[in-house]
């Protein structure tokens, strides 16, 4: 039996990324309507395509974990590893963010603690994976994982802006 979990990007990153294209999009519509220079529209719409773009590939990130490989699946395709082929399973922690890299001989695939249920996931793939392979990092990881909320944070601060934008555009219009 191959039993699978799936893990996907938290929600309380996504749900601020959706409202900040979103507002955005209506502050861009705003502008059109009272007719901003061209300038300022270019470099708003510079701002929501990258907002976009990151949003469009953090919703559709998953990673399966099976018992005998991992998937993950990204915008643009699928990767997969098989445990047996494994030459190292590492983690370097920067601060709160932690990325789990595992590589064979051809291959490697990085896993950041932007996963929900993230300290599940490493727990997980500890006990999955061959244990030589592992580092002393990685089995430390596995006893402690950090809860990350900076990119939350900074998500909410960039929907904070965009409102306080709008309702000066908004004010200044009424």
């Amino acid at each position: 039996m191959n039993s699978s979990t799936t893990y996907r990007i938290r929600k309380g990153f996504l749900i601020p990324m959706a409202i900040t294209v979103v507002l955005g999009v209506a502050l861009l519509l705003i502008g059109m309507a009272v007719q901003l220079p061209a300038g300022r529209l270019y470099l708003l719409a510079a701002f929501i395509a990258p907002a976009l773009l990151i949003f469009i590939e953090s919703s559709r990130r998953r990673v399966h974990l099976h018992n005998d490989h991992i998937l993950m699946e990204r915008t643009l395709g699928k990767k997969q590893l098989l445990f047996s082929e494994l030459t190292s399973v590492d983690a370097v922690r920067v601060r709160k963010r932690v990325f789990i890299s595992l590589t064979t001989e051809n291959s490697f695939m990085i896993i950041s603690n932007s996963y929900d249920r993230f300290d599940e996931l490493v727990r997980r793939l500890i006990d999955l994976v061959p244990q030589p392979t592992l580092s002393n990092e990685a089995r430390e990881l596995a006893a402690d994982p950090p809860r990350k909320c900076s990119d939350i944070f900074s998500a909410w601060l960039a929907v904070a802006v965009l409102l306080l934008v709008i309702a000066v555009q908004l004010r200044s219009i009424f």
